[in-house]
């Protein structure tokens, strides 16, 4: 009886080490954090400097938290939600995109990182393009996607008709063709758009991400369950971080649209399948 009562009196009392997650890491002056070494979402520089743009959002955030240091560990992505679990990282920050089944096993942040689906069009979007039905609605407007892609579909399913739907052969080809006219835009994921428009250097053409209506993916820093209160207090800064600009200037260098994280959010996503 004695043993039971005890047994009891555990389980109901609090436990502090959980209720205090942030003043340990304060006091530690240190999270761990799981990556992937995956550019542009981590990767781990000559000098053994962690960077990528999730770890460099993480490193801005817990900062303004008064976490000063972030200690990576390269893990499988299969890895990586066990050893949160298990409390042998504090944080997964590695470009873990949100899907119901990952919601139900972490506590994500808002979202940080997205790829989306945009489009490579002449600069100042003059006819105003923003999602596939703009195309669809306008008897003129020519589409270039890659054939059999998802942004392909999407464009039929939008009602893009197949004689203005131009099936590109490569992102080069998308280029050229945008460049000639002969297509007025030219769709991928925003990560593969801004790779292309960075490297061909061409200012008469911009990339609009991401499309209306069209799925957007993204990750979040991932806690512990049982790390709630971490995790709002992460949010709370993260929020900040996207009102001052900050966040664009972080994220936008590795070719991530941070319009893209900033138009959804948790709930939307985590339901998203």
């Amino acid at each position: 009886m004695k043993t039971c009562l005890i047994a009891a009196v555990l389980l109901a009392a609090p436990i502090p080490a959980l209720a205090d997650k942030l003043d340990d890491l304060k006091e530690a002056g240190t999270v761990r954090i799981a990556i992937g070494n995956e550019p542009p979402f981590t990767a781990i520089g000559a000098d053994g400097k962690v960077s990528g743009a999730a770890p460099d959002v993480a490193r801005a955030v817990f900062a303004a938290l008064g976490v000063a240091d972030l200690e990576a560990s390269i893990l499988d992505y299969g890895a990586m939600i066990p050893s949160l679990q298990a409390g042998r990282v504090d944080a997964i920050t590695a470009g873990l995109f949100m899907k119901p089944e990952r919601c139900d096993a972490v506590a994500y942040s808002e979202p940080i990182l997205c790829d989306a689906e945009a489009l490579l069009l002449p600069a100042g979007n003059p006819k105003g393009f923003q999602s596939y039905e703009d195309f669809a609605k306008d008897p003129e407007a020519r589409l270039g996607t890659p054939g059999g892609g998802t942004e392909e579909k999407l464009a039929l399913d939008a009602g893009v008709p197949r004689d203005r739907l131009i099936v590109v052969p490569d992102p080069q080809s998308g280029l050229k063709m945008v460049q000639d006219g002969r297509i007025d835009a030219y769709s991928l994921p925003v990560l593969s758009l801004n790779d292309l428009l960075a490297k061909s250097a061409d200012d008469t053409l911009e990339v609009f991400a991401p499309v209306q209506g069209a799925p957007v993916y993204c990750d979040g820093a991932a806690f512990n369950k049982r790390d709630t209160d971490l995790r709002d207090a992460f949010d709370a800064e993260l929020a900040k971080l996207k009102e001052s600009g900050e966040f664009a200037k972080i994220v936008e260098p590795y070719g991530f649209s941070a319009q893209a994280a900033i138009s959804t959010n948790r709930e939307t996503l985590c339901a998203q399948e």
